[in-house]
């Protein structure tokens, strides 16, 4: 801090302990690849994370289990309707992979394992969108970009949004860091571009006052904890929306013929230069 001068404090003695338990786990990250049809050396990538935290501190009905039904299963159920509405409309010209990391929850660890051993390589993944919980809440005017600015991905957004008369709209708090949060960030470290939105926030019915109630509700009464469960009262229309928008926006990356990059001066625009550079 500036200003600050250290001052002595005499004779002061602390005694500080604490307890750290050591769990190891065996898991898996699991995915499925439909080759392109005609550069299928060329990979664009879809992921989600289909871990949750187990058992957790308890509701007040005793409930200690956490289902992670919206956090992360609907992404894991997105990234699966986006694989079968792919082959079912015939496979694009780039191969399309569909990524369901673990251990997201504890420290992004599938999706780091993924980065540094890749399955195909990194100099030829096109780039990828990153699934993170989808929405439930009603149809929104926009969607909330994480990390907006900072790749050409934002135009190919953009793009699937006006089809439906959407718009990309900036993350209202990005100190909180929240692109260094999830499993797009181990990709990017190595130069992929990642895409990565959130639900709207500007509700078709209430606006951004309803957008903000219902993500606080949401934080407050399910993040994390053991009512994140199956409601079968949940409205779906929003999600499906945001579903066409992630299909789009990987369909068109498919088809093309085109490497977005990072944009000027971006923290990972070097890394994806000298990936480029390499395959090149």
């Amino acid at each position: 801090m500036k200003g600050f001068k250290a001052v002595p404090l005499g004779d002061v003695k602390a005694s500080v302990s604490f307890d750290n338990v050591i769990r190891k786990h065996a898991s898996k990250n699991v995915i499925g690849i439909l080759p392109g049809a005609k550069r299928p050396d060329e990979v664009v990538l879809y992921t989600a994370h289909w871990d949750h935290l187990g058992r957790c501190e308890a509701a007040p009905d005793g409930d200690d289990i956490c289902n992670g039904a919206i956090d992360n299963a609907t992404g894991t159920a997105a990234l699966i309707a986006i694989a079968k509405a792919n082959k079912d409309a015939g496979a694009p010209d780039r191969s399309l992979v569909f990524l369901a990391v673990t251990a997201e929850e504890s420290g992004l660890l599938g999706s780091k394992y993924y980065g540094d051993n890749p399955v195909y390589p990194l100099a030829k993944t096109v780039g990828g969108v990153n699934i993170d919980a989808m929405n439930l809440t009603p149809p929104a005017r926009n969607v909330v970009v994480v990390g907006m600015g900072k790749s050409e991905l934002d135009s190919y957004l953009a793009t699937a949004l006006a089809k439906q008369s959407r718009v990309a709209s900036a993350e209202p708090t990005p100190e909180k860091g929240f692109y260094y949060r999830s499993d797009h960030f181990m990709l990017a470290k190595h130069g992929v571009p990642m895409l990565y939105f959130d639900a709207g926030d500007d509700l078709i019915e209430g606006g951004k006052e309803a957008g903000k109630a219902a993500a606080a509700d949401y934080e407050k009464n399910r993040y994390h904890g053991p009512k994140d469960e199956f409601d079968p009262n949940w409205n779906w229309t929003g999600a499906e929306k945001d579903l066409q928008v992630y299909y789009a926006v990987g369909r068109m990356l498919a088809m093309t013929a085109a490497w977005p990059n990072w944009v000027e001066g971006d923290e990972f625009r070097a890394a994806r230069d000298k990936s480029r550079a390499g395959a090149k």
